[in-house]
């Protein structure tokens, strides 16, 4: 399993502080570091770290959002549809209102930037948890 150890000498932001606001949105323990905020650029950037097994709830977001993975190895997954493994360097742009999960395998942790896109339309609409058969059926 990835130790933090390693994933924090190779991260690029700082981990930042554990997520208590979404604490009820999620499955095991995560950390956030807001890198953009100001209203001015109409474009919010989070960088979001899952400790192993750490997953989000089913969600969907009304302005849609897009992640960039930069440390361990996740999943996603939206409703109906096989969940992807993701690595270091993908991309995963989410239409507004698809509902869909993300969060860190079983054995790593995860770190992607989450950029919330036309913030303007609404914020994220949270819905039920990810079952632990859910999670077991992606890790396989």
């Amino acid at each position: 399993m990835a130790k933090y150890e390693e994933l924090k000498n190779s991260v690029i932001f700082p981990l930042g502080e554990s997520v208590v606001e979404f604490k009820p949105y999620f499955t095991g323990t995560s950390y956030l570091n807001m890198l953009v905020t100001d209203p001015q650029f109409n474009c919010p950037i989070g960088n979001v770290t899952f400790e192993p097994g750490c997953r989000n709830h089913w969600h969907s977001h009304e302005g849609g959002q897009i992640l960039l993975v930069t440390g361990g190895e996740g999943w996603y997954q939206e409703e109906g549809q096989a969940a992807r493994k993701l690595t270091v360097g993908d991309v995963v742009t989410i239409p507004a209102h698809v509902n869909h999960w993300h969060g860190a395998a079983a054995d790593s942790w995860f770190t992607h930037l989450a950029i919330t896109t036309n913030p303007q339309l609404g914020g994220t609409n949270w819905l039920e948890p990810v079952t632990d058969e859910e999670y077991a059926e992606v890790e396989g």
